[in-house]
């Protein structure tokens, strides 16, 4: 199986494993799997968990050697799965799907202005090529009937993809990778039989490598400002910049697993942790309650510390597990960043509920 094979595809649905063997999610990705194998016009396969790929693993390959239109499915927010696939090179128009969480569905028609002021907002990506990109967030629905449904409209209203994608293409992977991929059938038979106990060396040798569970921030550009913000606070060397001067995640291995810090004092909300368990920080769009307000807000404490001050909190307690001096206040904290805080809370503590 070739790239070029690959292209014949009208349509390339990836679907994203969740971590852990949950059987509930394990169900449904493969009820999913099973019905898009019978479908004309879509190449379907089975990759591990977004997130937790090295950018080298053969699934990040197989990802990088999409041509045309793609759909990803998997157990995160859209944002995150859409931002850590341009973190790999895999670019493209964003397309939206019908197959939206229930608070999402109310106020779809004042989210997509949102949307669209968002993007219009932050420096973009780079190199996007002519072809949409889905991401579907697989909690979002419990039936695998609904995701086929939602999957058959996108193939049949897709415009055919352009010639000149082959020569887009980013990834590099072998003609074994590919053909472990591409035959998803043997992918989920050899999964089911590690499933029950009763795999061969034969199975082991057709899924995927191994992962390790990952712990990293991912940027959203549609919000970022370049305003170099995280920079200045993480003091572990997480970031950096590139030749054009944009922000980037330099030695995302530096990070400190569970620390979120850097995205609380992210004055354009652009940075996502995406295991995190506050969901605008995991790459939640940011309505809560029908109210829309600096996502900022949320990202504060339990006991009413300011998303700065629990910043500091976090990223001291990592200072210290590391054998260094905590800084507090004294260290990346803007005056700017604290007075826009500051205002933001009275403002806050002002609204009446």
């Amino acid at each position: 199986m070739t790239t070029a094979q690959l292209a014949t595809a009208q349509l390339t649905v990836v679907l994203s494993q969740a971590q852990g063997r949950n059987p509930v999610k394990r169900q449904l990705e493969e009820e999913i799997a099973a019905a898009l194998i019978a479908e004309t016009g879509i190449q379907v396969t089975l990759i591990p968990h977004l997130y937790d790929m090295s950018h080298d693993h053969s699934g990040m390959q197989l990802l990088k050697a999409v041509p045309g239109h793609l759909v990803l499915l998997g157990w995160l927010y859209e944002r995150a799965m859409r931002w850590t696939l341009d973190r790999a090179g895999v670019r493209g128009q964003v397309g939206e799907s019908l197959l939206k969480a229930a608070d999402e569905d109310e106020d779809d028609d004042e989210d997509s202005s949102d949307r669209d002021s968002k993007s219009e907002g932050g420096i973009g990506s780079l190199n996007v090529p002519d072809r949409r990109i889905y991401c579907i967030d697989l909690r979002v629905r419990n039936s695998a009937a609904e995701f086929i449904e939602e999957l058959r409209r996108i193939r049949d209203e897709l415009p055919s993809a352009s010639d000149d994608l082959m020569s887009w293409i980013t990834g590099a992977p072998s003609s074994e990778q590919l053909q472990r991929y591409l035959q998803p059938e043997r992918l989920l038979e050899a999964r089911r039989a590690f499933d029950s106990g009763q795999a061969t060396l034969e199975d082991k040798a057709l899924l995927p490598e191994d992962t390790g569970r990952r712990w990293y921030p991912v940027i959203d550009y549609s919000r970022c400002t370049n305003c170099m913000e995280c920079i200045d606070f993480c003091l572990f060397g997480v970031y950096g910049v590139d030749a054009l001067d944009r922000i980037l995640v330099e030695q995302q291995d530096n990070c400190k697993k569970g620390c979120p810090a850097c995205s609380r004092v992210c004055p354009a909300n652009a940075i996502i942790f995406p295991h995190h368990k506050t969901a605008a920080i995991a790459g939640a769009d940011g309505e809560v309650g029908g109210l829309r307000i600096d996502l900022t807000k949320l990202f504060g404490g339990d006991e009413g510390e300011s998303a700065i001050e629990m910043a500091v909190k976090e990223r001291d307690r990592e200072l210290i597990l590391d054998g260094r001096e905590a800084v507090g206040m004294s260290v990346g904290i803007r005056q700017k960043v604290r007075d826009e805080m500051d205002q933001l809370i009275a403002d806050l503590d002002s609204l009446e509920f």
